[in-house]
């Protein structure tokens, strides 16, 4: 059975090729771990082999895990689920960056938390009901709200295309995402999971978001 160093290690070689390929330095892309459904025990483990950069859905479910990861003092955490407003306080206190703000009265929340967080903006590209996101025609005005607040740094962009195994049919999401975030000035760009992070470096992802490629499969509490 392979272990976690040795996931690890062909993750990234994955995005090593991948950044090769599109002549890209791979030390310009985020491995963001991500460890939603999973005990702090793994968040430990790959913090332990050096990861620091860590991803989580739920503001409840990460509630009940941040008490055992107080120690590990350079691990950064990130929302990368959907946002209700009611939970903003909560989310502000415990994550460093959101990566799911799609709404100038989410953005307003969490500014009133009062404490400096790294904000990245969700855009809907899929038509999927079930997708969360700004529309495009929207990112303007949102953006504008989001540097009104003096505790919100603006960082770029996320998305999340339809799921398909075949990676080629994320790769117009991921131009699209690109050339919005060139338009409006925004240089992170937070796209591409285990099944499709080469298309999406090759696009241009800054950060890509790795949970089953390193962890397996996830198993429901």
């Amino acid at each position: 059975m392979d272990t976690l160093q040795q996931r690890l290690a062909e993750v990234r070689r994955r995005i090593a090729t991948a950044a090769d390929r599109a002549h890209r330095d791979p030390a310009g892309i985020m491995l963001l771990a991500v460890t939603k459904i999973f005990p702090a025990q793994v968040v430990r483990d790959a913090y332990a082999l050096g990861l620091r950069e860590f991803g989580e859905n739920y503001v409840q479910e990460f509630e009940g895990k941040l008490p055992q990861l107080g120690d590990l003092a350079a691990a950064r955490f990130h929302l990368i689920g959907h946002l209700q407003s009611n939970k903003c306080a909560r989310a502000a206190e415990m994550f460093d960056c959101i990566q799911t703000v799609d709404s100038p009265k989410l953005a307003r929340r969490l500014n009133q938390a009062g404490k400096p967080l790294d904000i990245l903006l969700e855009v809907k590209l899929s038509p999927e009901q079930g997708k969360a996101g700004a529309p495009p025609e929207e990112l303007p005005d949102l953006i504008a709200a989001v540097r009104e607040c003096p505790n919100l740094r603006l960082l770029g962009l996320m998305t999340m295309p339809p799921w398909s195994a075949d990676q080629e049919q994320s790769r117009p999401y991921f131009q699209r995402l690109h050339e919005l975030a060139g338009r409006h000035g925004l240089p992170q760009l937070s796209m591409g999971m285990s099944h499709d992070l080469e298309a999406a470096i090759e696009e241009g992802a800054t950060i890509v978001r790795v949970g089953t490629a390193l962890f397996g499969k996830r198993r429901k509490p």
